[in-house]
């Protein structure tokens, strides 16, 4: 298999694994993710997660208001422009998003378990590594 086959396959397969990972959430995709944003970044404005999300401002709005309204992040006026909102992730929504994290995590080691033979675990753990280098490569560009 080529580079661009092996690329192909791999965005494929992580495309699918993904996907279905969330579909144990309970929440919508878009506001989990605000949620992870806020809870790696810090504060953020609305501007900011749209732009990290690749959604448009009044999408990245509409999943804000959601996520204030729920009482799982706060907005405060930004110390150096007071025409922006500064949201910051609530105690309330730090547990939600801990809550999702886990819910994952177990529905995917049920399936890790269930799938794969003790042999295979290790292959995938070792390749954790490659994956994590990976990532962050791409992240890099």
């Amino acid at each position: 298999m080529d580079d661009k086959q092996l690329a192909e396959e791999l965005r494929l397969t992580i495309g699918q694994l993904v996907r279905t990972v969330r579909s144990a959430d309970t929440m919508p995709p878009g506001e989990a993710a605000i949620l992870g944003y806020l809870d790696r970044s810090g504060p953020l404005t609305t501007a900011d997660v749209a732009q990290q999300r690749g959604v448009s401002h009044q999408s990245a709005a509409k999943a804000v208001k959601e996520l204030l309204a729920q009482g799982l992040v706060r907005a405060e006026a930004h110390p150096s422009d007071g025409r922006k909102l500064l949201l910051h992730l609530t105690s309330t929504g730090r547990e939600r998003l801990a809550e999702e994290r886990q819910r994952r995590a177990d529905w995917l080691s049920t399936a890790i378990d269930g799938a794969l033979s003790p042999e295979e675990r290790k292959t995938l753990e070792a390749a954790l590594p490659l994956l994590t280098r990976l990532a962050s490569h791409l992240a890099g560009k």
